[in-house]
């Protein structure tokens, strides 16, 4: 059996981690997209008016009107438009590593546990800091303290390991999943050809979005918990 080329360790030449090659390549290309998009956003006679043809900025319109309703329904807040651009930028960075695996001779960069575990990490200093910003002694009350005061020593290092696990379960999902479809993948497109593997990449393409609304949405309801009592 042939061995795929695996042009990002070519790009690196072996010295630098593949992840972060992999990574720069994802970042790079999202932030061309929006580049392009906020040109043609400018350049519009009437931006409110959506473009008669399909394009960068039309794909943008659709995923910002989309995503808005998505938060809007997971995060069920009055204030849920200041988190949109946060859980935005997650969801698109997610999904493009995602897909960024199903090309031939490309590594998924969420496919390495450094890079999930990364992820899971900004969500969690996301959340405290939202819970804290929203009222600090009530976020500490009902997230480490609980409901009943006079159980605060047992109730304290339940919610505190609670709270810190959050960070490694988003990152070891992710990885875990993206690591076993790239796995999968890569071993029946080397062993089939043509229509067959036309099946594992439609596959791999639903697994790939599926993670990334999983992932977004498990960070939204971290946030949700976090200001619920200021709601």
């Amino acid at each position: 059996m042939q061995h795929s080329v695996n042009f990002l360790e070519l790009i690196g030449g072996g010295k630098i981690p593949e992840v972060l090659i992999g990574t720069w390549i994802v970042m790079g290309i999202l932030i061309v997209f929006g580049f392009i998009a906020r040109a043609s956003l400018l350049r519009a006679a009437d931006p409110i008016v959506p473009e008669e043809r399909a394009g960068v900025r039309s794909i943008a319109e659709a995923f910002v009107e989309w995503f808005d309703t998505f938060a809007h329904d997971v995060l069920e807040t009055h204030h849920y438009r200041q988190w949109v651009p946060f859980f935005g930028t997650l969801f698109v960075f997610i999904l493009a590593a995602n897909i960024f695996g199903l090309i031939p001779g490309m590594e998924p960069p969420t496919g390495n546990s450094d890079l999930t575990f990364a992820l899971g990490t900004i969500v969690f200093v996301f959340f405290v800091y939202q819970g804290l910003s929203h009222g600090a002694v009530k976020y500490l009350q009902n997230d480490l303290v609980g409901p009943v005061w006079w159980l605060f020593p047992l109730m304290i290092p339940i919610n505190l390991a609670d709270n810190l696990f959050r960070p490694f379960s988003l990152g070891i999902r992710l990885y875990a999943n993206m690591f076993a479809d790239h796995t999968v993948l890569g071993i029946f497109t080397g062993l089939t050809k043509l229509i067959i593997p036309l099946a594992f990449y439609a596959l791999g393409s639903i697994v790939c979005i599926i993670q990334a609304i999983i992932f977004v949405v498990l960070a939204m309801s971290y946030v949700r918990l976090a200001t619920s009592h200021d709601h």
